[in-house]
């Protein structure tokens, strides 16, 4: 039984990376089993069951989700990351992150608004108490 769902499973295609080169952009969606490289721009959105990288010089607005990702350069937009996502020095980062691990050099940009994969959010009262959010309250 737990053989099959292995089976079924596609995992992603180890040593191959598709690339987006520098003065290239591109509009519209991506979806890869691979590996991504962006060093141009991408207004749109990338799906990837591998590792998404946004370099120096690279541009992304839209939606992102992959396994892990490391973002050099700037991202626009709603980003989900399975496991980890790491941040350079050099990365601009702005709209609403998702992640399982977060990494973050000294010298990024990080306005998004950001939360841990597994994790409750809570609101804090006026008093600095932390409160649940409203549909864990008991009537």
């Amino acid at each position: 039984m737990f053989a099959e769902s292995k089976k079924n499973r596609v995992e992603p295609l180890a040593g191959q990376t598709n690339r987006i080169v520098e003065n290239t952009i591109i509009k519209g969606d991506l979806i890869s089993e691979a590996d991504i490289r962006i060093d141009g721009e991408l207004e749109g959105s990338i799906t990837a069951k591998g590792k998404v990288v946004i370099g120096r010089a690279g541009k992304v607005s839209g939606k992102i989700q992959c396994m892990n990702a490391d973002i050099e350069g700037k991202f626009d937009g709603d980003l989900k990351v399975e496991n980890v996502l790491s941040l350079k020095g050099t990365a601009v980062i702005e709209g609403d992150v998702v992640v399982g691990k977060l990494a973050v050099e000294p010298g990024a940009t990080f306005n998004a608004a950001c939360s841990m994969k597994g994790a409750s959010l809570k609101t804090v009262n006026d008093n600095g108490q932390k409160q649940p959010k409203a549909d864990e309250k008991s009537a």
